[in-house]
């Protein structure tokens, strides 16, 4: 104790601690006078130094770059039902000055309360909106070459109509089943047969789809979410109805055999296959 009462005596003095020249010296010499009966590993030798000023780069605040509206990925950004809204007409389809390829659809619906970057379902596909125009009641997409691959949108041409539907809000009902304008692959008509005033279409598709398609399931056809009735193995085919109604508000009755349709299956056979090829249901067995 009467070592600890020496040193406060020290450091009580102010007319010693301002004989130093600077903060190190002052802090040194205090320490170097501490009575030798004091261990001095009991302090700690702090050297204080003048803060230093901010980079003038650091008061600054750089500006927020602009918002870029991407086009839809595969992650689930998205989600439809397949019940169709309304059918727009292309006006143009092709490359523009930018030498991006673009579609100009007019329509009535989609333009209620359209946003550029709002995602719209065209046949199927999940599009990107990037130009609208309320006066004309038209709206522009872009196409990246990989969706014109991927789709049957390139055999569109002026004057085609295409099946449109808006993205789901918290509000939508959810009428059809669930499709995220993913397209999978395309089918060929191979045939479409009347019987009253229902209509049968059958279509072909590769096999690296059609295992996904089973009976009574879900399938989006051009964006349509529709009932498969039977599926055809051997013929690497299925089949589905429409009844009249729905042939008034799709564009599908409106091709002909031969030509392409969009194919979305239902994301929960994948789901099912996924699981099953890791082994996840195996490890519950074990369990």
């Amino acid at each position: 104790m009467a070592a600890i009462s020496s040193c406060l005596r020290y450091l009580s003095k102010p007319s010693e601690l301002h004989n130093s020249s600077s903060p190190t010296t002052k802090n040194l010499s205090i320490f170097n006078r501490l009575p030798a009966s004091l261990p001095r590993r009991h302090f700690k030798l702090t050297v204080q130094f003048p803060l230093k000023p901010p980079s003038v780069s650091s008061l600054f605040i750089k500006p927020h770059k602009p918002l870029q509206h991407n086009f839809c990925d595969n992650s689930v950004k998205c989600l439809f039902t397949g019940i169709v809204e309304e059918m727009g007409t292309v006006k143009n389809l092709g490359f523009d000055q930018n030498n991006s390829f673009t579609m100009k659809i007019q329509a009535k619906v989609m333009l209620e309360d359209i946003h550029l970057g709002d995602s719209i379902s065209i046949n199927g596909t999940c599009l990107t909106v990037t130009e609208f125009d309320n006066v004309l009641s038209e709206f522009c997409v872009g196409l990246s070459p990989e969706t014109l691959r991927k789709t049957s949108l390139s055999e569109l041409g002026s004057g085609s109509l295409v099946n449109l539907e808006r993205a789901l809000s918290p509000s939508t009902r959810m009428g059809g089943h669930f499709v995220q304008g993913h397209v999978d692959g395309t089918g060929e008509i191979v045939e479409m047969t009347p019987e009253g005033d229902s209509l049968w279409v059958k279509v072909k598709v590769g096999s690296e789809l059609l295992k996904y398609i089973v009976p009574k399931g879900f399938i989006a056809i051009d964006g349509t979410s529709l009932t498969v009735v039977d599926v055809f193995d051997e013929e690497g085919c299925f089949n589905f109805m429409l009844v009249s109604y729905t042939q008034q508000k799709v564009v599908i009755p409106l091709k002909k055999v031969g030509q392409k349709v969009n194919l979305e299956v239902d994301i929960l056979g994948k789901y099912v296959e996924r699981l099953l090829s890791s082994g996840f249901v195996d490890s519950i067995k074990s369990a």
